[in-house]
């Protein structure tokens, strides 16, 4: 059977509950489901399709990877928009997650062929919704969203693999950079 599969990292308490909420607020305003079919995440590997197998290599090798991390900061600041589509958080003071995603994408070119670079830029992100927001309720959204603030910061010191079970997103592992 084919699976699919994402990395992300997840935030840390109290960023995640805050997080959490507004993704809440977006699904009841909305009704988006896409809001909250994952928790608040920040997407490293975006959804791959593998057969079973994959997932044991997969681990295997993210977690050679984590071992090679050490734990890093990452800041959010704001909303902002990709087009009508999506609405997210914006990563602030990207730099060290811009490294460890270009780790990461190298440590895949030898370890984990299977995942392939994306032909886009990487933009570090935390999504509150996208794809099924109703086209007319984003004006009022995008108004509601350009009022409010939100900063949060967080230390990254794991990342995780989900699958997919045809309904929701269900972490499969979790794995913990290497101690400072």
């Amino acid at each position: 059977m084919n699976a699919l599969y994402l990395v992300a990292l997840l935030p840390p308490e109290p960023v995640f509950s805050q997080t959490w909420a507004l993704k809440q607020e977006v699904h009841r305003l909305t009704g988006s489901r896409n809001a909250v079919r994952l928790p608040p995440h920040i997407t490293l590997v975006p959804p791959i399709r593998h057969l079973d197998a994959f997932e044991s290599a997969c681990t295997a090798a993210l977690a050679g990877f984590a071992a090679t991390q050490r734990p890093f900061s990452v800041s959010l600041d704001g909303f902002a928009w990709f087009y009508d589509r999506t609405l997210f958080v914006r990563v602030s003071e990207a730099q060290a997650l811009q490294a460890f995603h270009a780790a990461l994408m190298r440590w895949s070119q030898i370890h984990l062929p299977e995942v392939r670079p994306e032909n886009r830029p990487f933009t570090p992100h935390l999504t509150l919704a996208t794809r099924d927001l109703p086209p007319a309720q984003v004006p009022t959204l995008r108004e509601l969203f350009a009022a409010r603030t939100y900063i949060g910061t967080f230390a990254v010191r794991t990342f995780t693999l989900f699958r997919h079970d045809g309904q929701q997103w269900q972490p499969r592992a979790t794995f913990e950079l290497q101690n400072e």
